[in-house]
This record gives C-alpha cells, structure tokens and sequence, in this order.
C-alpha cells in the first residue's frame, strides 16, 4: 500500500514538474505588428457560430489585393490545398508564436474571377518557405475559398506556441498600423502623404493623413484618418486646416518610421493640395 502511495505521488510529483517545465518554456505572445496595411473594418467575432463550429480568428474587411504583412520576424510556409480557408499562409514567429492568414487573394482581374492559382504573384507576395521580416508584404487579402463572393478580408489567427488558437482582438486593437510595407532589408523608403494640418511647430508638423503613396513598394492607400509626424528641416510654416501634399526625405524601414511616429520621418518638400 505505502509502495502504491509513493510511486503515485511521485508520479503526481513528476506531471508537475514537467507541466512547470513546459510553462517555463513557453513564450509569451509579442507585441505585433497590424497584419494588413490600408483601411480596415473588423469587430471581435472570435467565437462566433460558423457552420457548427467556432470562429477561431478575427475577419478583418480590406480593399483587395490589400498588402497583408508578417507581424513578426519569422518564415512562412503555404498551404494551397484547403478548400474553407483558400490560399492559405502560416507565418511562424520567431517568438514561438504561429499566425494565419487566410482568404488570400485567387482573382487576376478586379472582378471576383477566381482565375488565379494559390501561388507568388496572385496570393503570396514572398516565395513559399522565405524567411520575412516584420512588416515586409507576405501576401494580399481576398476572398478564396469559402469567402468566395464576400467581400474580401483578411481571416487572422494566433497560435501561442503553436497550440489552440486565442482571441487576437485585443492584440490587434494595440498592434501598431504600418504607412507602408517594409521594403527588402537595407533598402530606404519614402512616403507621398496627403492631408490635413492638425499642428505645427517650429520643428515639427502632424499631419491627418487621408491618402498614402509609398516607394519601391509602390502600395497607395485612400480613406485613411491616420496622424503622421513630420520634422522640419528648412524652417517651413503651416496653419492648421490647411491641405497640403508631403513627400518625406528617405528613410530607414524602422517600425516607427514606417508607423509615422514623432521624430522618425522628416519633411522633404511640399505642395498645397
């Protein structure tokens, strides 16, 4: 009896250990990046009812072919062959953490076509297997699969450490929204920004921004109401209200310089708009 006691204590003794070990091991999910880049509408529908089954991520409505980008550094791989989720990405994290991205793009032309293979080009911005770096285009949302017909959207998922999947909403709803998609590493970008004076001091301006221009990855965003910072070099004067055009000097792809945070992005020249 006392021999059984043990061996079952020990037994008790060692899942402990092991399930202290695993909790020791796991990382903890990182402050990400917002996984598209444009205006976006999404409310937090983890959970809902779809078909007999729950939703396991957050659908975020875009403008096709919208720029979807990897919210970490990590590597992605495709997955081509589902028919509910379509052209189909995992980006693994270099956190530990998996994502998904699901519904990517299958049109050639501006109409729902469903012409196009899950393939570079038309549903993948990346070769399958690369490895990505925060921020850099990885795909483009659509509306494959069984989102066929609806309007296009991004289906994103979480998967700490690769496990069951957690409600991404409040992870989204902090996660900083890019200007522009990072560009290849080492490579300087630039910014054509359309808007609205909101303040303006001797050596800074901030901008309510309604339209985007970015180069080399030459993606345009409209509808925007994004608040972009902008320093001033040359001694330029502003009134708020006023509309102007901004081109920004080139610069590094940091996260906030493509996030348009104060001091990160300087004034190049303008025009009124």
């Amino acid at each position: 009896m006392r021999a059984r006691l043990y061996l079952a204590l020990l037994g008790g003794a060692l899942v402990a250990v092991a399930t202290c070990a695993a909790a020791a091991t796991a990382k903890p999910i990182p402050k990400f990046l917002f996984p598209v880049v444009g205006a976006t509408q999404y409310y937090d529908d983890f959970g809902e009812p779809r078909g007999g089954l729950k939703h396991q991520g957050i659908d975020m409505l875009a403008a096709k072919r919208a720029p979807a980008v990897a919210v970490e550094d990590g590597h992605v791989e495709y997955w081509t062959t589902s028919k509910s989720a379509g052209c189909m990405l995992y980006l693994y994290g270099a956190s530990g953490t998996m994502y998904e991205y699901i519904h990517l793009n299958n049109d050639v032309t501006a109409k729902n076509d469903n012409k196009g293979k899950c393939s570079e080009g038309t549903a993948y911005a990346v070769p399958d297997g690369a490895t990505v770096v925060a921020g850099q285009q990885i795909g483009y949302v659509g509306d494959s699969g069984d989102a066929n017909g609806i309007h296009p959207h991004l289906h994103f998922e979480v998967h700490p450490n690769g496990n069951s999947a957690i409600d991404p909403f409040r992870y989204l709803q902090r996660a900083p929204h890019l200007l522009a998609p990072a560009p290849p590493s080492g490579r300087m970008f630039t910014l054509k920004l359309t808007g609205t004076v909101a303040s303006t001091t001797a050596a800074s301006l901030t901008l309510t921004v309604d339209t985007v221009a970015s180069w080399p990855s030459h993606v345009r965003q409209s509808k925007l109401a994004l608040a972009v910072s902008l320093s001033l070099a040359g001694g330029e004067t502003f009134s708020p209200g006023e509309r102007i055009v901004a081109w920004t000097e080139p610069a590094l792809a940091t996260v906030p310089a493509l996030t348009g945070a104060p001091g990160a992005l300087t004034l190049d020249r303008f025009s009124d708009a």
